[in-house]
């Protein structure tokens, strides 16, 4: 059953109904003055706002026209929210924002504010940015965010941050980025004393990133560090919302973070808390959140009926504030109400005939750029620098002793003594997780706090407030390089890392970025340490991303260059990094017999990074015997296994060629089918599951390139790795391998 205002002819009359019932005083008041007794809000300010909130209502009427026939993609969704118009015009119009899906007064009045905006006058800017909004609806190309991508908030010119996933997954970023402001370094295109400011709907709150972000924004007020932010939910629940109910026990109390209430559906109301909060968050530098009262009109078929309050309408609202202050009369209301009208609607006319997306070009163009030879000249300056004006710096950073002087080094070492270089070379380079000043995990971090201890530090061990923290930095202009506990904990973070992270630039048509290099130890253990969640072999929702790159260095004379380009490639091209590394492998140092170290590897001096330089996609070769007869692809802790059976086959008189892909994604395909090619005989060792593991990647790439030959996989069972030595008859091992090899060279 539809509820009673699913049309927009209903709402309509009722508009018209109410606004004509209302009757103007005998005197009213003047425009500069309050536009009621108590509130801050003038009467003319008032009536500024009500052609925003106007602007909205018809933005969604005329979605809704569009729709009717098939030539708007989206409905919009801010019938009853109007009250945010408030919000917008308590803000400084360089706080930046990140709007949730029911933010058209919002971003209208923001359009309006914004001197400078390429019109002259505010009511020309309110009709500029309607058509802003419907290029979205419409998916045309010259929608000021996505470009014709998709329908989302967003403005670099009005500093609106696009909110790009569901539910309030935007808000750990929000939080982050309040932090992020608060730091030295990076160059953030904000002003010091602004505040962030993250919208959200009620539903948001039962959802893992609203409760990160407040957790993470409570936690920053409660420890009295600085975190401007201003939490916005607007609360559209059947019955009302209300300072006592649900929600606002989930919101209030919250250590380190301040409440209050207001009813988004009165102007003045919400303008006066709006303003209070905003003040308090600029003023004392740290967050708030906002409590707003709202409707949800014009639902969908399966809606909750909003019932008796419909007489709560916004809009009907606002009019009733302005006829009872004089400011309009109800004729006045009504025939402003039709002259917006009729300006979206020839709006939603004119966007009709822009051009879309045509190609599958123009589409993926701001997807993941890629400047391989930026990437390897930032490698190169960074070297440079190392062996120039930073050398002193960098001799008292590794107290006096270099790291290419110290010897071969494993896994671990290689990766803390790479951190400290980065940290050296980029002042605005964050090192942050679990205890990281303690070393982290593994160790790894272990003495860079000391070096660099203002952007060395610990966070929550949740998931989610990390990336949201690096996301937050990312987009202050800061380069983070954060690292968690264990693949297992990403996968409760996903959404962070696929929505908010990956889509960034290509929802924002590259006009925002979150460079990122998240470090996560990973891969399985093959004695069966630590059961399924120390030894999360699933790596197939990290492939599926597009545009990420996933990183996978097996020992220590690849790790250091590959997360330099890891880094370098974050800072060029705004790269999303995943740098996964085998667990197993940090203190390994034996390849073929106890004590021949040859799984170490000294630390490359800066005067061979240039030349040591490891692009993004290109795979690693070794060559045993003749190298004629099998090609082994793997990756991990499969090539040091690989390379081990290699040794014993060629010493029975078989040549292999072992590939290490080193990237997961994208994969090394030019190099995978080149080396295939030359035997003719394929032997994939996956240590991820035999479904949706990386071994199916690398089928689909030999198929892809028309590969002719015979292919064997071998991969690990489709069931988490259990604890002890069950995980053997699970997990991939030299005998499996070994078995595999024989029956492809018996072919």
């Amino acid at each position: 059953m539809l509820n009673s205002v699913t049309t927009p002819q209903s709402l309509d009359e009722r508009f018209r109904d109410a606004v004509s019932a209302l009757r103007p005083p005998e005197s009213g008041r003047a425009p500069g003055d309050p536009v009621r007794d108590g509130s801050t809000l003038t009467g003319a300010r008032a009536r500024d706002l009500f052609d925003a909130q106007l602007t909205s209502r018809h933005l969604d009427l005329a979605a809704r026209w569009l729709r009717s026939f098939n030539e708007g993609f989206h409905t919009g969704g801010s019938a009853g929210h109007e009250g945010n118009a408030a919000v917008a015009a308590a803000l400084r119009a360089d706080d930046p924002a990140l709007l949730h899906h029911r933010s058209s007064a919002f971003y209208c009045v923001r359009a309006a504010s914004t001197a400078g905006g390429g019109a002259p006058d505010a009511s020309r800017r309110l009709e500029e940015a309607a058509r802003d909004i419907l290029r979205g609806v419409v998916a045309s190309v010259r929608d000021p965010i996505t470009g014709g991508r998709d329908k989302i908030f967003g403005n670099p010119a009005l500093h609106l941050v696009p909110a790009l996933s569901a539910g309030g997954g935007h808000l750990p970023r929000a939080a982050g980025l309040a932090h992020a402001l608060t730091r030295p370094g990076g160059a953030a295109p904000w002003p010091a004393d602004a505040i962030v400011v993250a919208s959200f709907g009620d539903g948001a709150t039962a959802r893992p990133g609203a409760s990160a972000a407040l957790d993470t924004a409570g936690r920053l007020g409660h420890a009295g560090q600085p975190a401007p932010l201003l939490l916005i939910c607007e609360d559209d629940a059947p019955g009302g919302a209300g300072p006592d109910g649900w929600v606002a026990g989930v919101l209030r109390g919250r250590p380190g973070l301040r409440y209050s209430f207001a009813d988004g559906c009165d102007l003045a109301a919400a303008y006066d808390a709006a303003a209070e909060a905003a003040e308090f968050v600029r003023r004392e530098r740290r967050p708030a959140v906002l409590h707003l009262a709202t409707l949800h009109l014009l639902g969908l078929p399966g809606d909750p009926d909003p019932g008796d309050s419909l007489d709560r309408d916004p809009l009907i609202g606002t009019a009733r504030l302005l006829v009872e202050a004089g400011l309009l009369g109800p004729d006045e209301v009504i025939t402003r109400y039709d002259e917006v009208g009729w300006q979206v609607r020839k709006a939603a006319e004119e966007v009709l005939g822009e051009p879309k997306l045509a190609s599958m070009g123009e589409i993926v163009a701001s997807l993941a750029p890629r400047r391989p030879l930026r990437v390897a000249h930032a490698v190169a300056e960074a070297a440079g620098h190392a062996l120039g004006a930073g050398a002193p710096t960098r001799l008292r950073a590794f107290g006096g002793r270099l790291p290419e002087d110290t010897g071969p080094m494993t896994l671990a070492q290689t990766i803390g003594a790479t951190l400290t270089d980065a940290l050296l070379a980029g002042p605005g380079t964050l090192v942050f997780g679990p205890t990281v000043t303690r070393g982290g995990r593994h160790g790894v971090t272990t003495g860079l706090s000391e070096y660099a201890a203002d952007r060395v530090f610990d966070s929550p061990p949740d998931a989610t407030t990390i990336l949201g923290l690096a996301l937050g930095a990312g987009l202050a202009g800061q380069l983070p390089v954060p690292e968690l506990d264990c693949l297992a904990a990403l996968h409760s973070a996903m959404e962070q890392l696929r929505a908010e992270a990956a889509t960034m630039a290509y929802l924002s048509a590259g006009a925002y970025r979150n460079p990122l290099v998240l470090r996560v130890p990973g891969l399985a253990q093959p004695y069966g340490i630590g059961g399924h969640l120390d030894n999360d072999n699933a790596l197939a929702a990290l492939r599926e991303i597009p545009g990420l790159v996933v990183a996978a260095p097996a020992r220590a004379a690849d790790a250091a260059p590959m997360l330099r380009s890891c880094i370098a490639a974050a800072e060029v091209d705004g790269s999303v990094c995943v740098f996964l590394e085998p667990a197993a492998l940090y203190q390994t140092r034996d390849l073929y017999q106890q004590g021949d170290n040859e799984w170490l590897a000294p630390y490359p001096a800066p005067g061979g990074w240039a030349e040591e330089h490891v692009p993004i996609g290109r795979a690693r070769i070794y060559g045993l015997g003749t190298a004629q007869d099998l090609t082994i692809v793997t990756y991990g802790n499969g090539v040091r296994m690989s390379l081990r059976v290699a040794a014993q086959l060629a010493a029975d008189g078989y040549g292999s060629r072992v590939v290490d892909l080193r990237w997961l994604n994208p994969l090394p395909t030019a190099d995978l089918l080149r080396e295939a090619a030359a035997t003719g005989r394929v032997l994939i060792v996956d240590e991820t599951r035999r479904s949706g593991g990386v071994g199916e990647g690398v089928l689909a790439a030999l198929v892809d390139g028309a590969f002719v030959g015979s292919v064997r996989r071998v991969a690990a069972a489709d069931v988490p790795v259990p604890l002890g030595p069950a995980a053997q008859q699970v997990l991939v091992g030299e005998d499996a391998i070994t078995q595999g090899a024989h029956a492809l060279l018996a072919r």
